[in-house]
């Protein structure tokens, strides 16, 4: 039986390449490798947006980039999934948006819940959940701030806040700060090896998640 794992982030997960100001190559995308690893029986569906937040409007944006208003419609339309990975948060540090680690641990517990009350086909199981704490920010080779206003100190308390998260809620948990950090061009964005490294980690603690 082929097992489904959704990617749902933001550009991190889209694959967005700084260094060339577009996209990074399907096959170096983190669920491509993810999806590479796993083999046959696995399917991974990359969801991913850039700006995308945990759970906050960002009017400024050129579509929808509220990650807890669109999971409901990719839970209905990518079911029945046996996996939702959730790397989401950096966004949320923008400061116009939610500047302290309180927003995004608030937002990704809204996703949890709502991956969890979602109403799924008769004969549907709700999926498991693991989540991803984000590389930290890093300053820019300039020695500016990250883009539009994070704070440096604030994305390195995305672990022990989501790994807290996650022991409360029982979901898995994987820290990509160990396996990834950001490009200096922008402090937040990852180049392409930084990308694959994030989808060759997941592979094991995917894995065991499923069984």
């Amino acid at each position: 039986m082929t097992q489904t794992i959704m990617a749902f982030g933001d550009s991190l997960t889209w694959g967005t390449d700084v260094e060339n100001d577009s996209r990074h190559a399907f096959e170096d995308r983190w669920p491509s490798v993810l999806a590479a690893g796993l083999g046959d029986g696995c399917r991974v569906i990359a969801e991913g947006l850039g700006g995308r937040t945990t759970a906050f409007d960002d009017h400024t944006a050129p579509c929808e980039r509220n990650g807890a208003k669109v999971l409901p419609m990719l839970l209905g339309s990518h079911s029945p999934l046996d996996l939702v990975v959730i790397m989401l948060g950096t966004n949320d540090l923008k400061s116009f948006i939610s500047p302290t680690i309180h927003g995004p641990v608030a937002g990704m517990t809204r996703l949890i819940q709502i991956v969890r009350s979602y109403p799924y086909a008769r004969g549907s199981a709700v999926p498991q959940i693991l989540i991803v704490a984000p590389p930290h920010c890093v300053e820019l080779d300039s020695g500016e701030a990250p883009m539009s206003g994070r704070e440096l100190a604030v994305s390195r308390e995305f672990a022990p806040a989501y790994a807290a998260l996650a022991a409360e809620t029982g979901c898995g948990f994987f820290d990509a700060a160990t396996v990834a950090r950001p490009s200096g061009l922008d402090g937040v964005h990852l180049d392409a090896a930084n990308t694959r490294a994030i989808g060759q980690a997941l592979i094991g603690p995917v894995r065991q998640m499923l069984g």
